[in-house]
């Protein structure tokens, strides 16, 4: 395997292998397992932490029999391994770290881009859009919150590797909300101003001059000033800085 080292992020020297079952308390699998199932793809999942990737791995076993789960705590351990098959996933154990933070996201990106065409999924405990949407920008997958359930991460996990991209409808939510909330915001500025005056404003909320303003609209700069003119009378606002202030109130 081709894989260079990976920074210190994800980095430790253990490492477990669950081929579709579940060892009993001396090691040994169910007798005939293989013979029942279908064995899946490697699913790789990369934490330093040995707890948190052993409790994973057994739990995407438990609810994905068919899945062949390896837990190591790097890449570069990864690339070691004289047997390990070619992965179909990468699981990314990020736990309290965030990807918005720019050492993660930089030691994300340069996992990605290592790994190649395999898709990496993120799994870390915040669930909040930022972070999701920062993971996939980073050429992530499909980011799974630890809140989830280990059946919703057994699906993700399926899902990435079918080409898919899993995100968590708590983001989903939450961006519904945040687009709800800039649709009401605007509706104060509906009917007040025409469609001219309105991007007129949109221009002055943002602290635009005006000859900014009129080469971004394609309009003459005594164009604009009539504009503003009409804008302040009907915010009854004697200048730019009134009106920015009043503009600000009624978007709040």
């Amino acid at each position: 395997m081709g894989y260079s080292r990976i920074p210190d992020l994800w980095n430790d020297t253990t490492e477990t292998v669950h081929d579709g079952y579940l060892p009993d308390g001396n090691g040994v699998g169910r007798p005939g397992f293989e013979e029942e199932h279908t064995i899946d793809g490697l699913v790789v999942i990369v934490d330093k932490r040995a707890l948190e990737r052993e409790c994973l791995a057994r739990g995407l076993v438990e609810h994905h029999p068919a899945f062949r789960v390896r837990a190591v705590g790097s890449l570069d351990e990864l690339r070691h391994i004289a047997d390990a098959s070619e992965p179909s996933v990468f699981l990314v154990i990020l736990g309290a770290r965030k990807v918005t933070d720019q050492s993660v996201r930089a030691d994300l990106l340069h996992f990605v881009a290592e790994v190649g065409a395999v898709p990496v999924i993120v799994v870390a405990d915040s669930d909040e859009p930022g972070e999701v949407l920062a993971a996939l920008e980073s050429g992530a997958r499909g980011y799974i919150p630890t809140s989830v359930t280990v059946r919703v991460a057994a699906e993700a996990t399926g899902l990435a590797r079918a080409g898919g991209i899993f995100v968590p409808a708590s983001c989903i939510l939450a961006l519904r909300e945040v687009i709800h909330a800039t649709a009401n915001s605007a509706r104060p500025l509906t009917g007040m101003f025409t469609s001219r005056e309105a991007s007129v404003v949109e221009a002055l909320r943002k602290g635009k001059a005006n000859k900014i303003i009129a080469y971004e609209l394609n309009l003459c700069e005594s164009t604009v000033k009539v504009h503003i003119r009409n804008i302040m009378k009907k915010l009854k606002a004697t200048n730019r800085t009134e009106v920015a202030y009043k503009l600000r109130e009624m978007m709040l």
